[in-house]
């Protein structure tokens, strides 16, 4: 006996082109379709889904020097420890890493010392003491 196929995302729709490659889109109710470009089952088609049911904008690739900090995490996103990881998990620490690429994602991987990440850490410590001052 064969297993059922897993039933698709809600407003998930596959269409094959005259090229016979496949595309995806969501459309919600009879609005507009939005192209999903990232291929079926990665972490980047989940996200664009997601963008995509809050009907907010795709996230623009940026191109990031190889080497940089940036470079590196989105290696990191492409190993099996990330993908292992639960969702919740990948959500918060992509919270961690867009403030981080924000920050230095253009240094190079090289240039970061255990120093530099102890001068972070205390600086965001501080500020956070700062904060819990502020509101007290």
């Amino acid at each position: 006996m064969q297993d059922m196929p897993r039933p698709r995302p809600p407003h998930l729709q596959r269409q094959v082109t005259q090229r016979g490659r496949v595309a995806w889109y969501v459309r919600i109710g009879k609005g507009p379709r939005t192209r999903i470009r990232a291929p079926f089952g990665t972490p980047e088609f989940d996200a664009e889904y997601q963008a995509a049911l809050a009907a907010r904008p795709r996230l623009a690739k940026t191109e990031t020097t190889s080497g940089s900090l940036a470079w590196l995490i989105e290696r990191y996103r492409e190993t099996t420890a990330w993908t292992n990881l639960s969702s919740a998990t990948r959500r918060q620490r992509e919270n961690i890493f867009r403030q981080v690429v924000e920050a230095a994602g253009k240094v190079p991987s090289s240039k970061i010392t255990t120093g530099s990440i102890e001068r972070g850490r205390d600086r965001r410590i501080n500020n956070m003491i700062g904060q819990i001052a502020v509101t007290e």
